[in-house]
Formats: C-alpha cells, sequence, structure tokens
C-alpha cells in the first residue's frame, strides 16, 4: 500500500540523504512504537534520521540508528537511550511482500521521514536500490542547474 506525501506542517523530521543514495521503488507508511520520552523529543524536533535504516526479523520491522535525543528535564526515573532499536508496525501481508523484495539482489529498507497522523508518529519507509557514483554525480548535475534556472528567473523578474 504506497503512501502519499505528508503535509508539511505535520512533518518531523525528513531523510535527505537516502534520496541522494537510492532509488526509492515503493513508499510504506508505518506506525512506530515509542516511549513517552521519546514522544516529547520529537515534539521538539530533536530527531536524526541519516544514519537510520529498517531490518526485518522474526517476521517484524526495526528501526536502527534512527537516533532520537532526549530532552534535558526528561524524568529521572527513565534512563533514554538515544539510538533504542524502535519496532516498526505494518500489516503482516506488508511485511511478507517486504521480505520477498528485500531479499532480491540490491533491495535495503530505508526511513524516509517522520510525521504525525491523528496524534500518531508515522514513519514513511522506502524499498529503495542503491545509487552507484555515476548516478549521483547525475543528481547532482540535475540540482545545480536547477538553482542556476531558478536564480536566472528571480534575476529576471527583479
Amino acid at each position: 500500500m504506497a503512501t502519499q506525501k505528508p503535509d508539511p506542517a505535520k512533518r518531523i523530521a525528513d531523510n535527505k540523504k537516502a534520496a541522494f543514495n537510492y532509488f526509492i521503488e515503493e513508499r510504506f507508511e508505518a506506525g512506530m512504537v515509542l516511549e513517552g520520552w521519546e514522544i516529547k523529543s520529537l515534539r521538539e524536533g530533536k530527531v536524526q534520521l541519516t544514519d537510520g535504516y529498517v531490518v526485518i526479523r522474526n517476521g517484524e520491522l526495526f528501526i536502527i540508528g534512527c537516533q532520537i535525543n532526549p530532552l534535558n528535564t526528561a524524568s529521572s526515573h527513565v534512563n533514554p537511550d538515544s539510538v533504542r532499536t524502535k519496532k516498526l508496525l505494518l500489516h503482516k501481508e506488508e511485511i511478507k511482500r517486504l521480505v520477498g523484495k528485500v531479499e532480491q539482489k540490491g533491495y535495503t529498507l530505508v526511513p524516509l521521514n517522520l510525521h504525525w497522523k491523528n496524534g500518531r508518529v508515522k514513519c514513511d519507509i522506502g524499498l529503495a536500490k542503491g545509487k552507484a557514483e555515476h548516478d549521483k554525480r547525475d543528481t547532482i548535475k540535475d540540482r545545480e542547474g536547477k538553482r542556476e534556472v531558478e536564480r536566472a528567473m528571480k534575476s529576471r523578474h527583479r
């Protein structure tokens, strides 16, 4: 079940490196199992997705390397672990489908963004295939070309 991009106002964090390093074939929206202090930190935007990746263990999805930094005001009886492995929630059929695709050579699962949906945190994960160096250079060239066009249009309208 592919998803659409969430409203920018509801975005928590984006993984901009994912689009640069991978070709995103499919997108899935998964729920996350989080602790209370993590939710408070997410509201403050203290999260980093760039080093995160998704693994499948025993038919369950887990996100590893997603860093949620605890707030200074965290409770004294809680021991926050900023790089704790977090469980992702998807339907069993979707997980089975992902297992089959990830076992193919070159495919991996990467977190794309975190966002709010009906008061809950959701994680968009992408079924991705790694880019080669020349593909990354093409991406950079396209990005710089778009910037130059934008600059030219901006200076023309002055």
